[in-house]
């Protein structure tokens, strides 16, 4: 263990300072909400009710994390550039798709949303996959590209759903 860094719940802390640890805690647990409330989202029907309060709770909770990210990267320069490349990956296709869904286009909505989800994801398994059982098993790449091979399709899969009819639509001439 490096000199300033301590373990919590088998997790290596690279800092030790109080301010890297209360914005840390802040961050996991914005970030946390953001796994819940996206997962909800996603599975719920595109409706209203669920749908776009799991939405909302998650935009917001990302902006929160993705701050608190900004924090703790300019306390570890460089350390944790590619983590912060990836927050603002995740925190910008997030705010595309609330926009594309206030202009009524759905599938920009969703992509933006999905593509959000997965890098929230990548930034996850990358910073903490090497702590993780099983996942330290696995090549360091898989930790980038693993999110994306399952989200990918599955954000396909959606697109192709959204542009069907739905069997109680009509078509008007």
């Amino acid at each position: 263990m490096a000199a300033g860094q301590i373990v919590v719940g088998g997790l290596p802390i690279p800092d030790d300072r109080p301010i890297f640890l209360a914005v840390l805690a802040v961050h996991v647990g914005a970030a946390s909400v953001c796994v819940v409330a996206g997962a909800l989202a996603a599975s719920a029907r595109k409706r209203p009710g669920r749908h776009p309060r799991a939405g909302t709770v998650y935009y917001w909770a990302l902006a929160c994390s993705f701050t608190a990210l900004v924090t703790l990267a300019v306390l570890r320069w460089p350390h944790d550039v590619d983590l912060l490349a990836i927050g603002a990956v995740a925190t910008l296709s997030a705010a595309v798709g609330v926009f594309a869904r206030r202009r009524g286009r759905i599938r920009v909505h969703g992509t933006g949303m999905a593509v959000s989800y997965i890098a929230l994801l990548t930034g996850f398994y990358v910073d903490n996959g090497p702590n993780l059982p099983l996942w330290s098993l696995l090549p360091h790449a898989l930790y980038w590209l693993l999110p994306a091979v399952i989200g990918v399709p599955l954000l396909v899969r959606a697109l192709r759903r959204a542009g069907r009819p739905s069997r109680s639509s009509s078509i008007v001439d």
